[in-house]
């Protein structure tokens, strides 16, 4: 998908840069990136890269060394800044050491399996990225005096409402069933935190965390087996959207270039040692109907379908899901794309895009 060349997307890109934020304090800095192709590392790299079109002395360009494991993705999606002096690829397994690659004023793990599929495909490697990744990272942040770590974490972490809460705000305690292959994922994501903490306590290490709520938009990857990526791709190829549930989850989400500016404001006025819900109030929906919502754009209909064994081991059990936004809110961001138009966006880009390949 060449997202470089959509006209909506590449609008997208350019609002996002010109978020009210101290730019200036990025000049000259170097970022390394994990899971740098992903759905919103990628677009990270793309408004620096923007960005850095508007700099004039290269000495006060941002400095991006992105690690993925796909050459070829990594090409795909970041063919325009390949040859540039501001961009570096590399292909890296996070679970080994870094080699050395220098200084870095910014570290952000974007790197891990995040839809059911592959937690129930490989949940060894959706347990290691989060832990193991995670150590990788901030050792090296820790022994190359890193500015600032940041962790991308999930929704997930809170596990299921008790009914106790209305919205979960970045103290609340939620229930998660230990033993099962899903949990994988919500518990290792949590100790990711807790390594943070831990490397801050005994290394000095600076971090932030961004909890980031379910999030969709046009980089999702054609593998994405959550729900909403499912629906999106039916409604884009004009097809019934399947509902594998009733769906009454009531869940929060962003569009996925509102929550990149959000981690950009996490990264550049995040309090320290902190951990900050990522989520659009304006966007809290219930599946059922996010998925109307998706059928009426496209002309289609709902229709319901049981999962199967590998779907269901990786979906979330969770009814309720809802992210108290007023600390990050608190901090100027507001996202601008409300489901509805992060909706039709998603599907309008998809199938330019489909249309190019065909």
């Amino acid at each position: 998908m060449n997202l470089q060349t959509n006209n909506i997307y590449q609008s997208d890109i350019m609002q996002a840069s010109n978020t009210a934020l101290p730019w200036e304090q990025l000049n000259g800095k170097r970022f390394l990136i994990s899971g740098a192709a992903g759905m919103i590392a990628s677009i990270i790299i793309e408004i620096l890269m923007h960005r850095n079109k508007a700099i004039e002395q290269d000495s006060q360009k941002v400095h991006i060394t992105a690690i993925s494991r796909s050459r070829q993705k990594a090409y795909e999606r970041f063919a325009p800044y390949w040859d540039t002096d501001e961009f570096t690829w590399f292909s890296h397994d996070i679970n080994t050491p870094l080699p050395e690659l220098g200084m870095f004023d910014y570290i952000l793990h974007a790197a891990s399996n995040t839809h059911p599929r592959a937690y129930a495909a490989d949940p060894i490697g959706t347990i290691t990225a989060n832990v193991q990744g995670t150590y990788n990272l901030l050792d090296y942040a820790s022994n190359h005096h890193c500015k600032r770590f940041f962790f991308f974490s999930s929704v997930e972490i809170y596990g299921e409402n008790k009914n106790d809460a209305d919205k979960f705000s970045e103290d609340y305690l939620g229930y998660i069933d230990c033993n099962t292959t899903r949990a994988g994922y919500c518990e290792s994501k949590r100790l990711g935190e807790s390594l943070c903490n831990a490397f801050a306590s005994q290394k000095g290490q600076d971090f932030i965390i961004g909890r980031f709520s379910r999030v969709y938009g046009p980089t999702m990857s054609p593998e994405d087996s959550k729900a909403v990526a499912q629906f999106i791709k039916k409604a884009a190829q004009g097809e019934d959207i399947i509902l594998k549930s009733e769906g009454n989850q009531l869940y929060s989400y962003t569009y996925a270039v509102d929550a990149a500016a959000a981690a950009l404001y996490l990264l550049l006025k995040g309090e320290s040692k902190s951990a900050v819900n990522i989520a659009d109030s304006a966007s809290d929906i219930r599946l059922k109907d996010l998925a109307a919502l998706l059928a009426k754009e496209t002309g289609t209909k709902v229709v319901f379908e049981l999962p199967d064994a590998a779907e269901q081991a990786g979906y979330s059990t969770a009814t309720k899901a809802v992210l108290d936004t007023e600390k990050i809110e608190r901090l100027g961001w507001k996202a601008l794309t409300p489901i509805e138009q992060g909706l039709r966006k998603t599907v309008q880009i998809l199938k330019a895009s489909m249309h190019k390949e065909e």
